[in-house]
């Protein structure tokens, strides 16, 4: 069955929902941003290998399950990346943790015979122990990652080397934010339809989708921002420079600058996500005034 965008929103409605309730319990990949970012780059050329399930209680969207299953990647060098083992995102409400044991059920079935993996919060003690008693251990191969946040009330003013400038994508247009994207990130799978793709996704907006151009027309650096209304918060993700731009301080211009549009767009909230090794990205926003919320416990079963 096909991931809509309707099956997106109301996912999105259970981020935004346990967002206002235990932020510490959004799992990676399941935040109001994190969703649309993936389903946007990736429902084109990788929905045939996607699965899902929803749980409802009442009318009520109260858990899901996406599971990536093996696929092949093209990518920007001509190279093609195997995907052979499977994937979870999900979300349980905190209301109705015992779903738990029902998603994880669903996930052996669906990803019956590959290595899975998967990434719930540190913060959900009982959604831990239900993935240990289902035969899930740590992962040794994977990283942890960390959600930073910080509020908007003081945002320093950003500034720029001489010759760079801020755009928006919505004026800057759809080849400069693709190709922004593709310079900070190669190889990547990302193309101009997933940049379609991207747009079609709730909660995108054009304006703040924000890139810094060089003085010799290069989109140096970029991120997109996704504003959450009823929680009054804004997620970057991603955020990328481009390799030859890297040290000027354009990153860091450009967060703080994102973080004045979201203010002044409603937001007194910010996050944003960063690996726990290497440390760099996490200095970075260290140093624009973020500071830990959550971590993940990357998890794996060997079939």
């Amino acid at each position: 069955m096909t991931l809509t965008v309707g099956d997106l929103r109301l996912m999105q409605g259970l981020a935004q929902r346990v967002t206002a309730a235990r932020p510490d319990l959004v799992n990676s990949d399941a935040s109001f941003g994190e969703l649309a970012w993936n389903w946007g780059k990736g429902h084109t050329a990788e929905g045939a290998s996607w699965r899902h399930r929803l749980w409802f209680s009442g009318a009520e969207l109260v858990a899901w399950g996406w599971a990536q299953l093996p696929r092949r990647l093209h990518r920007t060098d001509g190279s093609v990346k195997d995907v052979t083992g499977a994937y979870l995102a999900y979300q349980v409400h905190p209301d109705h943790a015992a779903l738990t044991d029902e998603v994880i059920a669903w996930y052996d079935t669906t990803a019956d015979g590959l290595e899975r993996t998967v990434l719930p919060g540190a913060a959900d003690s009982p959604g831990l122990r239900s993935w240990a008693a289902h035969g899930y251990e740590a992962d040794p191969a994977e990283s942890w990652s960390q959600l930073n946040e910080r509020d908007l009330a003081d945002v320093d003013r950003p500034e720029l080397p001489a010759g760079f400038r801020f755009r928006a994508a919505s004026e800057a247009g759809p080849s400069a934010a693709v190709q922004a994207h593709v310079d900070a990130w190669a190889p990547t799978s990302y193309t101009d339809s997933s940049y379609e793709g991207l747009r079609r996704a709730p909660g995108y907006r054009g304006d703040l989708h924000v890139l810094v151009e060089a003085p010799d027309g290069t989109m140096a650096c970029s991120a997109i921002m996704w504003l959450d209304e009823p929680n009054a918060t804004v997620e970057f993700e991603p955020v990328g420079t481009h390799p030859g731009y890297r040290r000027r301080g354009l990153a860091r211009a450009l967060l703080l600058h994102g973080m004045h549009l979201a203010r002044a767009a409603g937001a007194r909230h910010a996050t944003v996500a960063c690996m726990g090794s290497p440390t760099q990205a996490r200095d970075l926003y260290y140093g624009v005034g973020f500071r830990e919320l959550s971590r993940d416990v990357p998890l794996v079963k060997v079939s």
